[in-house]
């Protein structure tokens, strides 16, 4: 399994306008973007979309420019600041996909969430000044449609550049990151090279921790294609937003949980099997061992991806008497792989397919699928296996 992944190389921080000019860079479709925008209904913007250059780096340069009879508003453009509930409506009201209104909505609640901790007040009462503006909006609801038309599976961001020196707030002069940033920021690794501008927005934080599942320095992919979003600043690093679509091969990094246990009863070991299984461990297997002082004991290994690592050490500790897990990252490659039915005298099997490089290998009838089929038809499950090899050999 080649999976398509998209790296997003925030050197010089990120921004809603940067990450949407750099995914137009890569190929999304700007007549899509802008019909997709149209059918939000919002007036009193244009966008300017054009090829750009910065520091002898060209890229594309993604605009929205407020008109002006709104400009004169905008000391106090409080008036139309709106709130969660309105850009809510906004965006369920549209024709957009639904995958595309979820991931704008994820986005904007992160901002709302920031807001509301950081003025103490509910997600629903909170005005959002710097997001509620139109630009942001457009902006949000942009990368999602870009990103629904790149497609990737998998989207990986390096740590932001925050900056430094200060930024102008609704509420004031404050030192970078601004507080909505940093709120956003919480768990995602962040540095500052030392340039005195805010480099990393609060809409910018927000579209990436929404969508990065993990930040890292540059991953180990092949490249096909880079695309450049350019930001509105002239600094002494080149103020644009790298983005990069390679392929990753298909051995995946899994981890291994492990703990001994001497002193529990065997019949636990049947009951915590299936529940971790059920709960994304890919696979769960009991090795007899024997341990310090001669004790005879088992090693529990549970194998699974890292999203799921909590959950499975969560069932150990409660389930088991073990007081300690241990971890590790195996490399785990799969095959390519297909599942086909086959008809048989017993009734429909599924048979899964492997393939190497893309040519066919293998298969493995369904072993569930082949059992039931036997004791119905009161035959050996070696025979049902039978059938399905000379079907699949014809």
């Amino acid at each position: 399994m080649k999976n398509k992944v998209l790296y997003f190389d925030c050197f010089a921080g990120i921004s809603g306008d940067m990450t949407v000019g750099a995914l137009i860079d890569l190929g999304a479709d700007e007549k899509e973007l802008l019909n997709s925008l149209d059918s939000l209904h919002l007036h009193g913007y244009r966008i300017e979309i054009k090829k750009a250059l910065k520091n002898g780096i060209s890229g594309t340069d993604f605009n929205v420019i407020i008109e002006e009879e709104h400009s004169h508003h905008s000391h106090h453009h409080h008036h139309h600041s709106r709130n969660f509930k309105d850009i809510s409506d906004i965006i369920n009201s549209s024709p957009l996909d639904s995958s595309v209104k979820e991931l704008s909505l994820k986005i904007f609640h992160e901002i709302a969430a920031a807001e509301s901790k950081i003025h103490a007040k509910s997600i629903e009462e909170v005005h959002l000044h710097e997001v509620g503006a139109i630009d942001s909006i457009v902006d949000i609801v942009a990368a999602a449609v870009c990103l629904n038309m790149i497609k990737p599976d998998i989207i990986i961001s390096s740590p932001l550049n925050l900056g430094e020196g200060t930024v102008e707030c609704a509420h004031g002069v404050f030192p970078v990151p601004a507080p909505a940033t940093a709120e956003i920021l919480k768990g995602v690794p962040v540095y500052s090279s030392g340039i005195k501008k805010e480099m990393t927005t609060p809409t910018g934080a927000a579209i990436i921790k929404c969508i990065a599942t993990e930040f890292s320095s540059f991953p180990a992919m092949k490249i096909s294609s880079t695309g450049y979003g350019m930001g509105k600043r002239n600094l002494e690093v080149p103020n644009v937003l790298r983005a990069v679509i390679g392929e990753m091969d298909h051995s995946e990094k899994k981890i291994m949980i492990e703990t001994n246990i001497d002193d529990m009863s065997g019949e636990i070991f049947s009951y915590i099997m299936p529940k971790l299984l059920d709960n994304g461990a890919l696979d769960v297997f009991i090795t007899p061992v024997i341990m310090k002082k001669g004790r005879p004991a088992h090693v529990l290994s549970v194998l699974c991806g890292k999203d799921h690592v909590n959950t499975l050490e969560d069932i150990i500790f409660t389930e088991t008497t073990t007081f300690g897990t241990r971890r590790y990252d195996v490399e785990r490659t799969e095959l390519e792989r297909s599942i086909t039915k086959v008809k048989t005298s017993y009734g429909e099997i599924s048979v899964k397919k492997a393939y190497l490089n893309g040519k066919y290998l293998k298969f493995s009838p369904e072993y569930d699928e082949c059992a039931d089929a036997a004791n119905k038809h009161g035959v050996s499950v070696r025979e049902v296996y039978n059938a399905v090899t000379a079907q699949i050999k014809e």
